[in-house]
């Protein structure tokens, strides 16, 4: 099975680049068995040309590739400006200053922390979007040096 879903992996067409991988590679369209079988308008248009004139217009694709090429390279760059914009449309700016209390979310990957000893604060101490350093730990009464540095993406601000 594996010919046949690399097959169809190699002849769709890609939305990043705007074109097949097969094209971009031989510099046409790859014929799928099924146009073998019912011929579609490109086949029956290539089984009337005699072989001179099959190769001089397989030539001209060849010539052409390096265009195709450059095409789905252009395609490529505007579709990754569009995924940036689209991503920056979501993203919210988040300034911290120093002494301010915020909620730290714990991932469940985490194992330092669990249960219901997990600390439930955070301060941050340097004002920096990226490192927040002290966290209340309910269990202790008062605050302690975290172990690692934390994202800004991994708390919100808590509100007493």
């Amino acid at each position: 099975m594996l010919p046949y879903a690399l097959l169809g992996y190699r002849t769709t067409v890609r939305t990043s680049v705007g074109a097949t991988p097969y094209l971009l590679v031989y510099g046409t369209e790859a014929v799928i068995p099924a146009e073998v079988e019912i011929p579609s308008l490109r086949i029956i248009q290539e089984a009337e040309l005699s072989d001179v004139e099959w190769v001089r217009k397989r030539i001209d694709q060849l010539t052409l590739i390096d265009e195709k090429r450059m095409v789905a390279v252009c395609h490529g760059q505007l579709y990754r400006q569009r995924m940036t914009r689209a991503f920056h449309k979501k993203v919210r700016s988040r300034t911290f200053e120093v002494g301010q209390l915020v909620l730290k979310r714990i991932f469940p990957h985490q194992d330092e922390y669990k249960g219901k000893f997990a600390p439930k604060l955070a301060r941050t101490l340097h004002g920096s979007q990226s490192v927040i350093r002290r966290c209340l730990n309910p269990v202790r009464d008062g605050w302690h040096e975290w172990p690692k540095p934390i994202n800004s993406d991994a708390v919100k601000r808590y509100y007493v």
